[in-house]
C-alpha cells in the first residue's frame, strides 16, 4: 500500500506522541498494517494511486472520486478497458487488510477491514470509500509514507511491488525485523500453496527474483536472512538501505527539503509543510522558486498561496513567455488548453504526474517542467497524451 512505513518511536517527533508512546522505552514499532499478498501487479498498483488521490480528505470525505480514464493511465491500463478496471476494483473490496498495533494509551490494537468498502463507476468517474476505521489507519503519518509513483511504475513483478511495500516502511530501522515464514508468504500470496511450502522452491520462484527487482528498479537495497531450526528455514527477515542510484526519487524524506532556501520562502507565504514538499517533490525547486517570484511580482494578490497554487498548475509565466508557434502547433495547444481547463485540479494534478513519469529524455523533462502543457519539445507526445484520453478532441488538427 501507498504508505505502509511503519517508523520506529525514536524516529517520531515527542510532540506527535501520546500517551505511553511519549516513554522512552518504548522500543517497538508503532504499527504494523498487513495485506493479502494476494493482489495482481495491477490491483496493487491501483490500490496506491486510489490511496493517494484519496489522502488529503481521508478524515473528512467519507468517498473519494477520480476520473476513470486518468486512473487507467496512471496504473498502465488501456483507458477504455473498464472489464479491467472493474475486476481490479472487485479484487480491492474482497481483500482484508490486517492490523495489529499500539494506540495512543499504549493498548494493543487489532482490526480487520476490507481495503475498499465499496468502489463503483458512473459517468466516467470512479467513485469509491474506506472503512472509518481503515482510514483513520491510513491517515496517520506515524504508520505510513507515501509511495513514489514513478518508482512504483517501473515494477513488472506483483510479487517485487508487494516485498517493495512490505520492505519500505523499516527503511528508517534497517531491517523488517524476523517474519515467520508462513507470515511472509501470506504477504507475498503464495500462502496455501504446497509448492512454495518448500524453501527452496520459494526461494527460488518468489525471494530471489524479487529482490533482484527491488534492488534494480526502487530506491532502496534490500539483502534477506533466513533463520533456522535445524536444518528447516523458519523466519526470514530483510536488511534495508537506501539505494544511492535512486534515493534521489524518494519523495518521502523531507529532511533535506525542509532545509532549502525555496521550502522556507513557502513557509513564509502560509504553505504548508505536506504541500510544500509535494511542490517542490513534483516540479523542483527551480520551477517553484520562479513560480515564487512571479507570484511576488503582481499587484494586488490577496491570496498568495492560492495564486502561487494556480500558477503552478497552469505555468502562469511560462503562458507569459515569447515563444514562436507554428499555426498547426498553435491548434493543438489551443485544443490541450480546452482539455486542461476542462478537468479538476485532482484531474490536474494525476494527468501532470502522470506524463511527467512518462518523459524519459532529461531535456524533454526540464522543458516540460518549465512550460508544462505548453511545452515545445514535447508537443507531440503531448497531443498523443491528450488524444489517448480524449480520442476525438483532435479531429480536424
Amino acid at each position: 500500500m501507498d504508505r505502509q512505513a511503519a517508523r520506529s518511536v525514536e524516529d517520531i517527533p515527542k510532540n506527535q506522541l501520546t500517551g505511553a508512546l511519549r516513554r522512552g522505552s518504548v522500543k517497538k514499532h508503532v504499527a504494523a498494517i498487513h495485506v493479502s499478498g494476494k493482489l495482481t501487479l495491477l490491483q496493487r498498483k491501483l490500490s496506491n494511486v486510489l490511496l493517494l488521490n484519496a489522502y488529503d480528505t481521508l478524515i473528512t470525505n467519507q468517498v473519494h472520486m477520480i476520473d476513470a480514464r486518468t486512473l487507467c493511465l496512471m496504473i498502465g491500463y488501456n483507458s477504455n478497458d473498464m472489464d479491467t478496471l472493474k475486476a481490479s476494483l472487485r479484487g480491492l473490496a474482497e481483500t482484508v487488510a490486517e492490523w495489529d498495533m499500539l494506540d495512543d494509551q499504549g493498548q494493543q490494537e487489532w482490526g480487520v477491514s476490507s481495503l475498499l468498502s465499496y468502489a463503483k463507476l458512473k459517468g466516467g468517474v470512479c467513485e469509491y470509500a474506506y472503512s472509518p476505521a481503515l482510514a483513520t489507519k491510513l491517515n496517520d503519518p506515524k504508520v505510513f509514507a507515501l509511495i513514489n509513483l514513478n518508482i512504483q511504475r517501473k515494477f513488472t513483478s506483483g510479487h517485487a511491488l508487494a516485498l517493495y511495500e512490505n520492505c519500505y516502511r523499516f527503511v528508517r530501522t534497517g531491517s523488517t525485523g524476523w517474519w515467520p515464514l508462513d507470515l511472509f508468504r501470506r504477504l507475498m500470496g503464495v500462502d496455501g500453496s504446497d509448492y512454495y511450502a518448500v524453501y527452496k522452491h520459494l526461494n527460488a520462484k518468489i525471494i530471489k527474483p524479487a529482490v533482484k527487482e527491488v534492488n534494480k528498479t526502487s530506491n532502496i537495497m534490500v539483502e534477506p536472512e533466513i533463520r533456522k531450526r535445524g536444518r528447516a528455514v523458519t523466519d526470514i527477515r530483510f536488511k534495508i538501505t537506501e539505494n544511492p542510484q535512486l534515493a534521489i526519487l524518494d519523495l518521502d524524506d523531507g529532511a533535506g527539503v525542509r532545509r532549502s532556501d525555496v521550502y522556507e520562502k513557502l513557509q513564509g507565504l502560509g504553505v504548508s509543510d505536506r504541500l510544500a514538499r509535494q511542490w517542490i517533490a513534483e516540479h523542483g525547486e527551480d520551477h517553484v522558486a520562479a513560480k515564487i517570484a512571479y507570484v511576488g511580482a503582481q499587484r494586488g494578490v490577496k491570496n498568495p498561496v492560492g495564486y502561487l497554487s494556480a500558477a503552478l498548475r497552469e505555468d502562469y509565466a511560462a503562458e507569459n513567455a515569447v515563444v514562436p508557434v507554428s499555426s498547426e502547433r498553435a491548434k493543438v495547444l489551443a485544443v490541450v488548453r480546452d482539455l486542461v481547463a476542462a478537468r479538476t485540479p485532482t484531474q490536474r494534478d494525476a494527468d501532470r504526474r502522470l506524463f511527467m513519469s512518462m518523459i524519459e529524455d532529461p531535456g524533454a523533462r526540464a522543458d516540460f517542467e518549465r512550460h508544462g502543457w505548453m511545452s515545445a519539445l514535447n508537443t507531440g507526445s503531448i497531443k498523443a497524451f491528450w488524444a489517448e484520453l480524449e480520442p476525438e478532441a483532435f479531429e480536424g488538427v
